[in-house]
């Protein structure tokens, strides 16, 4: 392995790993950080430009990493090997594995998302916690989703907390930001019905028509779909709670309606 790179936690690529973890920063540099092999090796997969690469060889998890890396510098990345210090205090992972990227942001628009015969989106409005968008995109990509459409972002999709949750699949599912009125407006030219979910709604999920071109909808942790979501919505379904909890996580719900969608898909076909 290559001499040590970087040794001083002083050092300005430190700093701008460090700035990077705060939105500010991303938005306006329109990088972001991917920390992990697997997070890694998923965007290398998919065809993501990477444009440094931290190494930190005292933390690896297996054997597998130098040929990732070898991937990683032939696609034209910066590789700076750092000191056990160094990646301790650019790592934002309580359990480092010695690799963490920089990578440019892509910005997709409604219309450059994939055309399916019968395509299956979820809208994801206002959602506020990191854990949860990632999650979101895990299901998404599990159940082979068309795309994830983020309205009203309150969490951009390129927080390394998104990243991490996601497990990766922030690479493999087509991720749009947008404003609500224009994801709503969107959907409803491409003649995509929009499910919601609501306790006050007469149908339970498993009971609704859901093979059609879809897109689930999902709202805040604490409030919801807003009303504007709710009012265009073309179906609306729940989720039926037996216990004294009147409500599910956002991203555990989200998951149910997308494996429900799969399943009446699967068993049409």
């Amino acid at each position: 392995m290559d001499a040590l790179d970087i040794t001083s936690i002083q050092n300005p690529k430190v700093k701008q790993v460090i700035h990077l973890r705060d939105r500010p920063e991303r938005d306006r540099t329109e990088q972001f950080l991917i920390e992990g092999y697997r997070e890694l090796l998923r965007a290398v997969d998919a065809g993501w430009k990477i444009d440094f690469l931290f190494v930190c060889e005292h933390f690896f998890l297996g054997s597998n990493e130098q040929a990732l890396i070898k991937r990683v510098r032939n696609l034209g990345a910066k590789v700076f090997f750092c000191s056990d210090q160094v990646f301790k205090k650019i790592s934002y992972r309580d359990r480092p594995d010695g690799l963490l990227a920089i990578a440019p942001q892509r910005k997709l628009s409604l219309n450059e998302l994939k055309n399916d015969v019968c395509p299956l989106y979820v809208v994801a409005e206002s959602i506020e916690k990191p854990g949860n968008l990632g999650t979101i995109l895990r299901s998404s990509d599990a159940v082979g989703a068309t795309g994830l459409i983020v309205a009203d972002r309150c969490t951009d999709m390129y927080n390394p907390n998104v990243v991490r949750a996601s497990v990766g699949t922030l690479f493999t599912v087509p991720t749009v930001e947008v404003q609500g009125k224009e994801a709503l407006e969107w959907l409803k030219n491409q003649g995509i019905m929009i499910l919601a979910a609501t306790p006050h709604a007469k149908h339970e999920f498993t009971e609704i028509d859901l093979t059609g071109p879809i897109a689930i909808a999902v709202g805040t942790e604490q409030l919801g779909l807003s009303e504007q979501w709710m009012k265009e919505s073309d179906l609306q379904v729940k989720i039926p709670m037996r216990g004294v909890a009147d409500s599910l996580n956002v991203a555990m719900a989200t998951t149910l309606l997308l494996y429900e969608v799969s399943r009446q898909r699967q068993k049409k076909s």
